[in-house]
């Protein structure tokens, strides 16, 4: 039986990408297609969304209960297709909510849109009107929604079975940050159209405000998170963000599915975005993707200089400001640093006061270019993810592909994906990068101490990289387990 699958987001790699989430939609789906699965998207109305999808054609007005946008306009559903991968893609136009420049979430000071509630209450009401076959074409047995965007699609669709008094559709949930929540306050619960007996500690209600993750955190038949890890950490005080307790109830049906990475954009065989193409039989060809990433930048052309790789977000989750408080110890041993990124402006500020300090050594590139970041994943000899805590982290993984080694704190998926290059991991060839325990100075300190240690030693770093490159991180594995799962709901 094919299963029909609708993955409900805020974001899709190639159309509209603020972080890695984007990078999961783009993927999974077709990763589920080529495994028998009859998967379509939905997604908000953005420009890039809809400029970019071919074939748009109406399929369903849509009324639905809360009336965000001004008197007159309307909100309707079309269709289109991905060209990239042929993916169907359901989007939701509503200009007024949906057509702004910029940002998907926030303004140009980056303040979050005033009507960020019913902009993406709007997205989970649609997922439960196609359960309810608002195409009359297809409808479908899981809803799956991803984030705190799309957060209310469970909720909604439960409200939807109480009135029908029959189920519609199996629901699942992915957290791929539970740091992001969606809060808003109380009253804008009851502008949405759900039941109100859903506002409760038991529903949509996180102390005293409307939290979207928490709700659907609680309405969905199942929970996922984006590596194993993360779903054992998510579940202690520390890393629970205040839902620790709901997660340890629901600790039988929370499954930690390791992200993947998407071979055919992340190859350094293929990749035409770099300076040079290159194997791991043929790694010297790595070595002009270095050159013109100094010349790029601006940093001193010096091939032997070890040079670490950022690119992040520029927040403390990140762990940057750990990273920052290292810069004078990797400018002293001769190394250098490239960041692209943007954020918190105490981080960029600081970046910018070391780039002016030691402009051949550090360079920082505000903002997000996905072919820099390609050119800096593949330029780079140590890509740094230093973050306090990470669900899942792609860098690492696109790093590891690159052959550039990953250094790493020891949570969450980086945990779960880089192998420390201790003495005992080398000689037992499993070591693919640079893994620090405590976050703290001198850990971080200590892990770039032996990358440049390594970095000494050519032979054992050549074979380093290559183990790093013959790691296997693509869609399959997870693909399956994210079907089996399909399929135990669907019956």
């Amino acid at each position: 039986m094919t299963i029909r699958v609708l993955h409900v987001a805020s974001e899709l790699y190639p159309l509209l990408k603020t972080g890695g989430l984007a990078d999961v939609t783009g993927a999974l789906p077709l990763a589920l297609v080529e495994r028998g699965a009859d998967v379509r998207v939905l997604l908000p109305g953005f420009p890039p969304v809809v400029a970019g999808l071919a074939d748009l054609k109406p399929v369903a007005r849509l009324a639905h209960p809360f009336h965000a946008h001004a008197s007159g306009d309307e909100a309707w559903l079309e269709q289109g297709t991905l060209e990239a991968t042929g993916v169907t893609v359901y989007v939701i136009r509503a200009p007024s909510l949906f057509d702004r420049p910029g940002n998907p979430y926030m303004d140009d000071e980056h303040v979050p849109y005033g009507d960020n509630a019913p902009r993406f209450a709007l997205l989970g009401w649609t997922a439960a009107q196609l359960a309810q076959r608002i195409d009359p074409l297809w409808a479908p047995q899981i809803v799956h929604a991803h984030d705190w965007h799309a957060g209310l699609a469970p909720a909604y669709l439960r409200a939807a079975e109480r009135e029908r008094g029959r189920a519609l559709a199996k629901s699942v949930f992915t957290v791929h940050n539970l740091a992001y929540q969606g809060i808003f306050p109380a009253q804008s619960f009851y502008q949405l159209g759900l039941p109100h007996d859903f506002f409760t500690m038991h529903g949509a209600e996180f102390y005293g405000q409307l939290s979207f993750l928490k709700t659907g955190l609680f309405f969905s038949d199942r929970l996922t998170t984006v590596s194993p890890s993360y779903a054992r950490e998510i579940q202690t005080l520390s890393q629970g963000c205040g839902l620790d307790g709901l997660l340890r109830q629901r600790t039988h049906e929370l499954s930690g599915i390791l992200n993947g990475v998407d071979y055919a954009v992340w190859n350094p065989a293929t990749d035409t975005t770099i300076a040079a193409r290159y194997t791991p039989s043929r790694l010297t060809k790595k070595r002009d993707c270095k050159t013109a990433l100094q010349a790029r930048l601006g940093l001193a052309q010096h091939g032997d200089a070890l040079l670490f790789g950022v690119v992040s977000r520029l927040t403390e989750q990140k762990g940057l400001d750990l990273l920052l408080a290292a810069v004078p110890e990797i400018v002293r041993r001769g190394g250098q640093l490239a960041v692209l990124g943007t954020g918190d402006p105490a981080l960029e500020a600081g970046l910018l006061r070391a780039a002016h300090a030691h402009p051949e050594s550090v360079a920082l590139e505000r903002g997000f270019d996905e072919a820099l970041a390609h050119s800096i994943i593949s330029g780079s000899d140590v890509v740094a993810v230093p973050s306090r805590f990470e669900p899942c982290g792609l860098t690492q993984m696109y790093a590891l592909a690159y052959g550039s080694l990953p250094l790493v704190h020891r949570v969450g998926g980086l945990a779960d994906t880089v192998v420390d290059a201790s003495l005992e991991n080398l000689a037992d060839d499993l070591a693919t990068g640079f893994v620090f325990e405590r976050f703290e100075p001198e850990a971080i300190a200590a892990a770039i101490r032996r990358a440049f240690a390594l970095y000494a030693r050519r032979t054992d770093w050549r074979t380093t990289q290559q183990r790093a490159m013959r790691q296997d991180f693509g869609w399959g594995a997870s693909a399956e387990r994210y079907m089996a799962l399909y399929r135990e709901l669907a019956g």
